[in-house]
């Protein structure tokens, strides 16, 4: 992408109201955030000019409906659960490698300090401990999975 698509794609996004907007190539990668209220919209553009890949991206808004209506039930049942959230994209893994034990599992009690993940982001590994002590209740990403920002990790019952 040239300066001139980024722009265009900067104004696009202000004017149609979603909240956040990731293109992923070989050699390049942006994301761009808005301060407006939360649309998810997933989609799969093949690499075309810009022009054209508007047109996903336009005809998804019914896709937020569908994914926010699930979601409703799932936080009334996990409001007493703390939620431990990635703070960095990157990819996800249990264990520092896979000959090595997994650093939690449900059922297991954690502290304050206590590595629960590593992050890998552009080849660095980078450990997550915990910043609440309780117990692990629910695993919500898979194992080398990648992950975005502030997206929920751990469910933590406190103790």
């Amino acid at each position: 992408m040239d300066i001139k698509q980024i722009q265009e794609l900067i104004k696009f996004v202000s004017r149609s109201g979603v909240n956040e907007v990731a293109i992923e190539q070989e050699d390049f990668k942006i994301t761009i955030k808005t301060n407006q209220n939360p649309t998810v919209v997933h989609a799969t553009v093949p690499q075309v000019p810009l022009v054209q890949a508007a047109a996903p991206v336009a005809s998804a808004p019914t896709a937020p409906a569908a994914v926010s209506t699930p979601a409703a039930p799932a936080a009334e049942d996990t409001s007493k659960y703390i939620t431990i959230k990635s703070p960095m994209i990157g990819t996800f893994y249990r264990s520092s490698s896979p000959d090595k034990p997994m650093f939690v599992n449900v059922g297991d009690e954690i502290g304050t300090g206590k590595v629960v993940c590593i992050i890998e982001a552009m080849k660095l590994f980078n450990e997550i401990e915990s910043e609440v002590s309780g117990r692990i209740v629910k695993i919500l990403v898979d194992n080398a999975s990648p992950v975005e920002y502030d997206q929920p990790l751990f469910l933590v019952e406190p103790i």
